[in-house]
């Protein structure tokens, strides 16, 4: 959608923009001096759960994840809120919450906000952190031989599509709410520590989408074993029973140009390796010489795959 302006930008005019609209990534990020740059990023959406609690606080997660994903800090947020006149206000209060105590549990701190009428509810942020200009992580920069690491599993967009079809068992939708709201926080400095090469969170476009940004830009491609990919309890199930949210034939029409599946992965697999995600974790590239460290570091995280020779392409064993 930004591509017809960015052309009024010139990036010779503005050698302070270090990541902006001339390669695609989670957000921008602006030198201030040789030690501090702005990190900002926005992003807002309709209830994905029925909590309000529980959607403002993922909806404040996956905003902040953008920042995560660049390396940098959360600094402070500023609330966008839609609401219908007639919804009753303490809904609101709670997903204001919701979001508030999650920025609080990043370090940072709600610092204002807008709201206007809609139909349906709407809630997001927008963000800005800190990072050191030497020390930005970006999509761009795996080299073939480099590790591919998943921090947290998949699955939560059938899960919630389950929930809103009302076939969904509340202990899935729990753990599928509980991932949603963990905080790529920690992920991220284990990243930094670990020297990932390149990093992005998995969100609307699917693990399919995100990976091929991320070879795109590197101009690599990537081997994923889906053997080892983590799912959210139920998710492969919610699948096999047509819970797919609409994203997922965007996307699959999108990015299936670059995408092959060995033989034997199932339809329902390679379906939801398409399928919009909300507030999931960090993908990663790590050097082969540091996989030990950040498997110790990362306990939760997962090894999926390996960055191969390529431009763009995601091959699935």
């Amino acid at each position: 959608m930004l591509q017809p302006i960015k052309d009024i930008f010139k990036a010779e005019n503005f050698p302070d923009l270090l990541v902006g609209l001339s390669a695609a990534d989670d957000a921008a990020v602006y030198r201030l001096d040789e030690e501090r740059a702005i990190v900002t990023t926005i992003d807002f959406f309709p209830p994905v759960v029925d909590d309000p609690y529980d959607f403002g606080a993922i909806a404040a997660a996956n905003a902040l994840s953008d920042i995560y994903a660049m390396g940098g800090k959360v600094l402070f947020a500023i609330n966008l809120l839609a609401y219908p006149d007639d919804l009753d206000k303490d809904i609101v209060r709670e997903i204001l919450r919701g979001g508030a105590e999650t920025v609080a549990e990043a370090g940072g701190v709600i610092a204002g906000g807008h709201s206007v009428t809609d139909k349906e509810p709407k809630y997001g942020l927008a963000v800005t952190g800190l990072v050191h200009p030497d020390r930005i992580m970006t999509k761009g920069g795996s080299k073939p031989g480099d590790a591919i690491f998943l921090t947290k599993p998949l699955g939560a967009g059938v899960v919630t599509t389950a929930l809103k079809q009302s076939i969904a068992d509340a202990v899935d939708v729990e753990a599928a709410v509980a991932s949603m709201k963990l905080l790529n926080k920690d992920a991220a400095l284990v990243a930094q520590v670990v020297g990932a090469t390149s990093a992005t969170d998995i969100t609307g476009f699917g693990l399919t989408g995100h990976a091929h940004e991320m070879a795109h830009l590197g101009h690599v491609a990537f081997r994923i074993s889906t053997d080892k990919l983590p799912w959210l309890p139920g998710a492969i199930r919610y699948a096999g029973e047509n819970a797919f949210p609409g994203g997922t034939w965007r996307n699959k029409e999108f990015f299936e140009k670059w995408t092959s599946f060995a033989p034997g992965i199932s339809q329902v697999v390679e379906d939801l390796l398409f399928t919009p995600e909300t507030s999931g974790g960090l993908l990663l590239t790590v050097p082969q010489s540091n996989v030990a460290a950040a498997t110790k570091r990362l306990p939760d995280a997962s090894l999926i795959g390996i960055v191969t020779e390529g431009d763009g392409q995601i091959e699935f064993v």
